[in-house]
């Protein structure tokens, strides 16, 4: 069985630049550009957050897209729904804006078009091969790729830092 692919959060590299933010709105409006989105109404939004935690750490905020997503058992419209590949996913069309969604979500990353009156969440960018976000993050703090192929990297990392700690 193929394992979705996820974005993952490196902390100890988030400098806080937003950049992830700046993108993922920008892949997220109409015109597909930082200069025409800036005059578009209603302004894109980004579907991921950095948020700053004391004194100095930056932490980018992702949907988690959960396995057993509250967000998807609260919509009371029906507008929340998995794809195969295990994407939670908002269809705008069926979204009635009741914001129950965003009350459940342990994340807080669900946000709310309030002039459109819907529901936004993060898609992965379906249409690209690589999310914005992960995409435009300078220092890759952001990553796509299978919980197998980041945890066995995490290990390698693990490893190497063990072996030059005990030769020092």
């Amino acid at each position: 069985m193929n394992q979705p692919k996820e974005i993952f959060v490196r902390i100890d590299r988030c400098m806080g630049c937003h950049s992830c933010e700046v993108a993922c709105a920008v892949a997220h409006s109409a015109g597909q550009s930082l200069y025409a989105a800036l005059s578009e109404t209603p302004t894109p939004k980004p579907r991921l957050y950095v948020e700053w935690v004391a004194p100095d750490t930056a932490v980018p905020i992702v949907c988690r897209h959960c396995e057993d997503a509250p967000c998807m058992h609260a919509c009371i419209a029906g507008a929340i729904s998995r794809t195969p590949g295990g994407v939670v996913m908002t269809d705008r069309d069926k979204c009635i804006g009741c914001w129950t969604c965003v009350m459940v979500c342990p994340y807080g990353v669900i946000g709310r078009h309030l002039e459109e009156h819907k529901a936004y969440r993060c898609d992965r960018c379906p249409d690209r091969e690589v999310p914005a976000c992960v995409d435009a993050c300078p220092v890759k703090a952001l990553v796509y790729q299978t919980a197998t192929a980041f945890s066995r990297g995490k290990r390698r990392t693990a490893s190497h830092e063990l072996q030059s700690g005990q030769k020092g």
